[in-house]
């Protein structure tokens, strides 16, 4: 399985663990995901849970092979039931971005409480390069952390954001050594075992409550887009372009 499922010393920690794939997903880890997340949560003895992966890799986003044979992230995808999971945690999540995080990969981080990066980070959003738009959320949350030109230069260009960059934009709590990186993040989701559980649960509700209405509305209006611009021809063009390694051929539209 590449997913890997461990609970030790009150932290359920959850690695994405396919690395001759740099970690691409598949509907069947996110499948696995999103039942060690609801696994976590009914756990009394896990206080917090913490996502990473490889070293020197986080995940390359979807996995397009698989993508492609079952498309889209409408309510009964593995994609959404996995991302339902995370945003509706009521447990603290620490994400420990190992290495390059693509596409969800830098979506689900918006959802995470406690985000720590190695230093050699990148987050890289090409939704628009493969002719798709932003998912779960981060066509609002984005701006809102970022500001709207930020945004618009990752999300409709595509352009990276670097560790120390992410750090400074609010996107991440600390960019630390990758020899540090998971160390530093376990050390920290530790720490919720020195915490009134109920009081930490109640003060994430309160944190997320005051966006969590809005960022419902932007996932159905993204998720309705998203699954109609898979169909889309600019979206065909872009996914086997990148299959086939070659540089992709847009028309307008009309």
């Amino acid at each position: 399985m590449h997913i890997k499922s461990v609970c030790l010393e009150g932290v359920a920690t959850i690695e994405i663990a396919r690395p001759e794939k740099k970690n691409a997903l598949t509907q069947a880890m996110y499948r696995a995901m999103a039942e060690a997340i609801a696994s976590a949560g009914a756990d009394e003895s896990v206080r917090a849970l913490l996502i990473t992966g490889q070293p020197g890799i986080f995940t390359a986003g979807n996995d397009l092979d698989d993508f492609m044979r079952e498309p889209g992230i409408g309510v009964d995808s593995p994609v959404a039931g996995f991302m339902r999971a995370l945003l509706n945690c009521d447990k603290p999540v620490v994400a420990a971005v190992t290495g390059a995080a693509v596409g969800i990969g830098v979506t689900m981080l918006l959802h995470c409480d406690l985000v720590y990066l190695s230093d050699q980070a990148q987050l890289l959003l090409p939704f628009v390069n493969l002719g798709l738009v932003p998912e779960f959320g981060s066509s609002l949350l984005l701006p809102r952390l970022m500001g709207h030109a930020r945004a618009a230069q990752a999300l409709l260009l595509g352009e990276p954001i670097g560790a120390a960059q992410a750090v400074l934009l609010g996107l991440a709590s600390a960019a630390l050594p990758s020899s540090d990186l998971l160390a530093h993040a376990l050390r920290m989701a530790k720490r919720f075992n020195a915490l009134p559980p109920g009081a930490v649960r109640d003060s994430k509700r309160l944190l997320r409550g005051t966006t969590r209405a809005a960022v419902d509305s932007a996932i159905q209006e993204e998720s309705a887009l998203f699954t109609a611009r898979l169909r889309s021809p600019e979206a065909r063009e872009a996914m086997q372009a990148f299959l086939q390694k070659r540089k992709p051929s847009f028309t307008p539209p009309r």
